[in-house]
């Protein structure tokens, strides 16, 4: 089976969904699947860390992010030509995400050219606080993403959250919940006192201090104003941000905040380690990744309602607050509440429990696994159409 996976960026953008699709291009092409992974040259660093088929950068256009800190690379003439070109090379194509121009050209390349098209929808909607984003968002996922969620021959959504905000789409067949799984190896709680404490070190955080650790990109949705203002009103705690972006917290210019920004992997593992517990208060997003490797690696975790519901399973493990972009200081004032609860009321046993559910919950092997279960299913399906179509086609002709 020849797969084509397509995103718009590669690993070395440090997203959550382009560090998901590497992850799973790794477990497929581990299981003889031959993989091809599109996505956009504006943060390729080549090579890609291990091995997960056969990259392939078209150039695009990454204006949107510098500039709005919204990532939306549009390819060019020969982007889509080669675009076109793998996808007529496949056999089965797998987008992530409905939105983004390289997506939506391979999906009509692929139905041009009849191939089964599996998309993987990440997020719904996001919130920006400007309403002319708000509104283009609304207006585009109405006339893109729903298209094409209705016309994929399969939608898999990676949470509950975002499986209910398309529920009233008429899908072909019916969609799938499927997990993206994290490396329990890799992410994990600290053995004892000792090994968080050399984590500290390693980092250069003090040992006597609340450390509350952020991983993501620095972008509006996923609160950093709500962390400025937080890291301004509790000066106690150590406000530990691990990403990049066009926000910058070390502008910020707090004694309390400390910027990692080249962390990825067993180099961010031990970043978590070293932390008392987890922030993420973001908006507009599934269930992210960083929130999974929080969970295996035992902290209190804090986020918002809405992504805690993304996994109504795990909501109990999760402290939750209500995230409103238009009230960043009571949004830091509920955070710095809740931070100082689930540190304070955090025991061993909990962080076990919390490492334990990771682990039976997000594995990367049996997200693989049912990926490649729908891919055989569509190809069996797919090959049996063709065949009725070509026994169909000569007495048509006769017809005539």
């Amino acid at each position: 089976m020849n797969l084509l996976m397509a995103s718009s960026y590669f690993e070395s953008h440090r997203g959550g969904i382009e560090v998901v699709v590497g992850q799973l291009a790794r477990e497929l092409h581990a299981v003889g699947t031959s993989v091809a992974w599109l996505a956009s040259d504006a943060t390729m660093s080549p090579p890609l860390p291990g091995p997960c088929g056969r990259p392939i950068a078209i150039h695009a256009l990454n204006a949107t992010e510098r500039l709005l800190g919204i990532p939306f690379p549009i390819p060019g003439i020969a982007a889509l030509r080669t675009i076109c070109k793998e996808v007529d090379h496949s056999d089965i194509v797998l987008l992530h995400d409905a939105l983004y121009p390289s997506n939506i050209a391979a999906f009509l390349f692929a139905r041009w050219a009849r191939k089964p098209v599996v998309l993987t929808q990440h997020i719904a909607s996001v919130p920006y606080r400007n309403s002319l984003l708000r509104g283009l968002m609304r207006v585009l996922n109405r006339v893109i993403t729903r298209p094409l969620l209705a016309s994929a021959n399969q939608v898999v959504f990676i949470s509950e959250v975002t499986a209910g905000a398309f529920a009233d789409v008429s899908y072909r067949n019916p969609p799938r919940l499927i997990f993206n799984g994290v490396d329990t190896d890799i992410y994990r709680p600290t053995v004892n006192a000792a090994e968080r404490s050399a984590a500290r070190q390693h980092f250069g955080l003090p040992l006597d201090r609340r450390i509350a650790l952020f991983v993501g990109r620095f972008v509006e949705k996923k609160g950093l104003d709500v962390l400025h203002h937080a890291a301004r009103m509790d000066r106690d705690t150590v406000w530990v941000l691990a990403g990049w972006g066009p926000l910058d917290p070390a502008s910020w210019k707090l004694p309390n905040v400390r910027v990692f920004p080249g962390l990825s992997g067993a180099t961010l593992a031990p970043l978590y380690r070293a932390s008392d517990a987890f922030v993420l208060p973001s908006i507009g997003e599934g269930f992210p990744l960083v929130l999974q490797e929080a969970l295996a690696s035992g902290l209190p975790t804090i986020c918002g309602a809405e992504s805690a519901r993304a996994d109504k399973n795990a909501g109990a493990l999760l402290r939750t607050i209500q995230v409103d972009v238009y009230k960043s200081e009571t949004t830091a004032a509920q955070l710095i509440e809740a931070l100082h609860g689930a540190i304070r009321e955090n025991t061993p046993d909990q962080a076990a429990q919390r490492a334990g559910y990771s682990r039976k919950s997000y594995s990367w092997p049996s997200a693989a696994k049912l990926y490649l279960d729908l891919f055989n299913d569509i190809a069996g399906t797919n090959a049996i159409a063709s065949s009725k179509a070509s026994q169909a086609r000569p007495a048509m002709e006769t017809n005539r």
